[in-house]
């Protein structure tokens, strides 16, 4: 995949992945996004309200930068422009929603805390793993592999506290037509948590925003899809970054 030429001043990119997700999430994207800036990711896994993992890793992240999240890290994306918008001069927002919780997805949060709580945390990736991925790819066990390993990476009291912050974040569907930085919006085209018509509503809501529905893509479409993931993120990143306010 050939790399546009970089003009303008090295811009960093800060990475939040989903939950229960870590640098492996974005392993596959990192050899294609370097090139544009400096990477960090961002820690995700100490607090129980998304308004306070925003804050910590605003307290962490460089002046200006450009923003990815995936999933979770998409309600915290959301935060974050909420909190320092004048910081982000890009945004990406993967497999994710600007819609709270439903009832039904927060009792089925509520169930995966009480199997981590008994002692059966290993069930709940298990458990959840058809539903995070391309049809195709459910008995792909390389993939299942990566997914038990983030898991384990996060442990049981992280994941908690992430999915108690997920059940308690805000609608953030009024927010969005206030985002004035160059958007993309990606989904696989088989996200069974957040799917399609949940990226088409926030990419229409965006000023500008720009819509890229991934085949043959599940939930993880950074570890499913990698290479069309990252062409999509190489030619965000490329475009013209707007000003620092």
């Amino acid at each position: 995949m050939a790399v546009p030429a970089i003009v303008s001043e090295p811009l960093p990119t800060l990475l939040i992945p989903g939950l229960a997700g870590t640098a492996r999430l974005y392993a596959p994207q990192l050899p294609a996004l370097w090139p544009f800036g400096p990477l960090m990711l961002a820690d995700h896994r100490r607090d129980d309200r998304i308004a306070a993992i925003a804050r910590r890793i605003l307290a962490q992240a460089p002046p200006r930068f450009a923003l990815l999240g995936l999933s979770m890290g998409g309600y915290v994306a959301f935060e974050i422009l909420r909190q320092a918008p004048g910081r982000v001069l890009k945004l990406a927002l993967l497999d994710t929603t600007a819609r709270p919780d439903s009832p039904e997805q927060s009792l089925r949060r509520r169930e995966q805390i009480e199997l981590a709580q008994a002692g059966r945390y290993a069930e709940v990736t298990e458990l959840a793993f058809p539903g995070l991925v391309h049809p195709d790819r459910s008995a792909d066990a390389a993939l299942r592999a990566v997914v038990r390993r983030m898991a384990a990476e996060t442990g049981p009291e992280a994941f908690i506290r992430q999915q108690t912050a997920i059940m308690q974040r805000p609608d953030s569907r009024a927010d969005l037509p206030s985002i004035a930085c160059p958007t993309v919006v990606l989904v696989g085209e088989a996200d069974q948590l957040t799917p399609p018509d949940r990226a088409q509503e926030m990419a229409a809501a965006i000023p500008g925003a720009r819509l890229v529905v991934v085949p043959a893509s599940g939930h993880l479409s950074t570890l499913e899809q990698p290479e069309a993931v990252s062409a999509a993120l190489v030619q965000w990143l490329a475009a013209p970054a707007r000003q620092a306010l």
